[in-house]
């Protein structure tokens, strides 16, 4: 007995594996060929009735009507080509953090131009600065050229605009700050422009202003310093110094950028190298060998080589002297007599090694952006350290033929003896900007697209399932059944959705859930709360079709009622149903877009397409920064407009006689 149960069960496995072969073949291959397999016709005879209709299947006549629409095929190229954007494009940038920042990159346009040195002093640089969105080159000549992005906010500056008497003075240093540039000439007098509104340069009365050290007043209102004893220049976040070759140096600036700026200030103690970190003054005492800084347990632990263990500033020096030193933001390198490194401050971003030095080889010239430092040996060899975000550590060969490598923020020119540039790499630009947090938009876009795509198609299965199941057992069964079901679905649909989407957001972001449970929630608010049309679409459907003579046969047959539901009933409504799907996908992804705009969706800094609006919602971006909201929202609606576009002409071509009426 058992063994027929087998035979039986294993019979109707084949039956309806064959049965849905056979309708998946008359679906995309038409049934022709099957009903020539029966037609006696000679193959001469057929060919005489070539020109009989063709009999075309169902899937077939879909896709020629849906190709003869051009726009419609423009817009299913634009989707699938936004569909690989978003999914296949972060596989590209594997250094893409959604918590980054950046300080210094804030609000800055869209362009590619932080690498693009003017080529007037290309083939004659005496050196380069940079700390925030623009760079400053000095030729050995004494002309001064500034690039990138030179608009400073909102306050109407541009730091491109080189005031007339530094343009026809002779310059011999120049540094740049974040919002500044100071400049001096070889008679000594010293030249500032860019934002002063924080004692950047000009004199200011520390008493009305005890938040500013000011620049010494006399150098301020056009008195000279000497320039045979000046040592370097140096810029700052907000602050500067002119370091003098006996150990005196002139500093000033916003003491709210660097709380230890009076502290090294009023220090008497002569130095022989200073530079600054994002947030303090850092400098080599000549006493002493120890970076100082006038804060206690600043800078005391030091690494010699990255791959070292960390130990004491004092135990890793030893009897050597430090020679000069190069800052990042949050840490410091600096050079001993004998050629060795040393590493002192926040390692986190030193995950990259330098490598085994020869026999032999020491370090001559370090250089140092925000985040990287790039050291150059006796015997030619570059190493790079740091950060990696954007292939600041990615030396081209040509460097090691360089005779020096000059720094900045996020970029290195290698230059040759007689000042010409040799190469340069890091980064050139931000496509699309950046926002107030200094993040890239265009990697934010792509990145939040995938989240708004993958939410909007999640949303979609759920409702989907539930609409179909819903409306096929509403349609089909009728009476009670459909009465119950129906009152349920009016229930649902009675729900005003963005509030109740809201409310519960609201409520689910207030759970000490992971990032990802919310995320996961959002889908399925988004799924329960969308069914009810398609249910009701899927009932009116069922109801036409359930008077069918196929459905008739089928029940004589002693088919069951599920069967004939779901197997029988619902292939004939699946073209009602991808034409709902596919409209319903744009519209998932513009409500998630809705709830992030009006924060209760994902929550940043997670980006979806719908919070990178929300986060430009404000007057000063939106009049302002007009590319941090112009993008995301060009992006979303494009793929909206084109997915609904999709899916009109799918209904239209499925059901070719209510388009013959419209």
């Amino acid at each position: 007995m058992s063994k027929m149960n087998n035979k039986e069960t294993s019979s109707k496995k084949r039956g309806l594996f064959a049965t849905l072969g056979r309708w998946f073949k008359r679906l995309f291959f038409g049934s022709s060929r099957e009903l020539e397999d029966f037609d006696p016709v000679s193959a001469a005879e057929r060919a005489r009735q070539a020109d009989v209709e063709e009999i075309v299947s169902p899937a077939m006549q879909v896709f020629r009507g849906f190709v003869a629409h051009k726009g419609a095929m423009f817009a299913i190229c634009v989707v699938i080509a936004m569909f690989i954007l978003v999914f296949v494009g972060p596989l590209f940038m594997p250094n893409y953090d959604d918590a980054y920042k950046e300080t210094t990159q804030k609000n800055i346009r869209p362009g590619l131009s932080m690498m693009s040195i003017p080529d007037d002093i290309a083939n004659d640089i005496k050196s380069v600065d940079s700390y925030g969105s623009f760079s400053v080159g000095l030729s050995n000549s004494g002309k001064v050229a500034v690039w990138g992005d030179t608009k400073l906010g909102t306050t109407g500056i541009d730091v491109a605009d080189i005031p007339e008497a530094v343009q026809n003075a002779n310059i011999l240093y120049l540094a740049a700050g974040y919002d500044h540039i100071i400049a001096i000439d070889d008679e000594g007098h010293v030249y500032g422009w860019g934002n002063d509104r924080l004692g950047q340069y000009g004199y200011f009365d520390e008493t009305a202003y005890p938040n500013i050290l000011s620049m010494p007043e006399d150098i301020a209102n056009g008195a000279t310093v000497n320039v045979d004893d000046i040592k370097e220049l140096e810029c700052g976040y907000q602050a500067s110094c002119i370091l003098m070759k006996d150990g005196s140096k002139i500093i000033w600036g916003n003491k709210n950028s660097y709380s230890n700026l009076d502290t090294i200030s009023l220090n008497p103690t002569p130095i022989i190298d200073i530079d600054f970190t994002l947030n303090f003054v850092v400098c080599i005492q000549e006493d002493a060998n120890s970076i100082f800084t006038g804060q206690r347990g600043m800078y005391t632990k030091v690494r010699g080589d990255l791959d070292e263990d960390t130990v004491s500033m004092f135990e890793f020096i030893g009897n050597r002297k430090i020679v000069s030193l190069s800052a990042a933001q949050k840490d410091v390198a600096f050079l001993l007599d004998d050629g060795t490194v040393g590493f002192s401050g926040d390692y986190s971003l030193n995950e990259v090694s330098m490598g085994d030095f020869e026999d032999g080889e020491k370090v001559v010239d370090i250089s140092s952006g925000h985040h990287h430092h790039i050291i150059r040996t006796n015997l030619g060899n570059v190493y790079s350290c740091g950060d990696n975000t954007w292939g600041q550590l990615n030396v081209p060969r040509k460097a090691e033929s360089a005779d020096h490598i000059l720094s900045t923020g996020f970029q290195n020119y290698a230059v040759d003896e007689n000042g010409k540039i040799i190469t340069k790499w890091g980064l050139k630009g931000y496509i699309f900007g950046t926002n107030g947090d200094g993040q890239d938009i265009f990697q934010r876009i792509i990145n939040g697209g995938k989240m708004t795509m993958t939410i909007g198609a999640v949303a979609v299965i759920i409702s989907s399932i539930i609409g179909i199941i819903v409306g096929c057992i509403s349609g089909y069964f009728g009476g009670a059944v459909d009465i119950f079901l129906m009152r349920v679905t009016e229930i649902f649909s009675a729900i005003p959705f963005l509030p109740f989407a809201l409310i519960l957001s609201a409520i689910m972001g207030s759970l000490p859930w992971s990032e990802n449970a919310k995320i996961f929630l959002i889908m399925c608010i988004l799924g329960v709360l969308t069914w009810t049309g398609l249910a009701r679409l899927v009932r009116g459907q069922v109801l036409v079709a359930r008077e069918a003579e196929y459905v008739t046969a089928a029940k004589a047959m002693g088919v069951k009622e599920s069967k004939i539901a779901f197997k029988h009933i619902l292939p004939n409504v699946i073209s009602v149903i991808l034409v709902t799907l596919t409209l319903d996908f744009a519209g998932c992804m513009l409500t998630e877009s809705s709830l992030s705009y009006l924060g209760f969706g994902v929550t940043p800094p997670r980006p979806t397409w719908g919070n990178m609006l929300n986060g430009a919602n404000n007057f000063t971006i939106i009049s302002n920064f007009w590319w941090q909201w112009l993008f995301p929202a060009i992006f979303l609606a494009i793929t909206t407009i084109c997915i609904n576009v999709v899916g009109d002409t799918l209904r239209d071509v499925m059901d070719p006689k209510g388009n013959s009426e419209r």
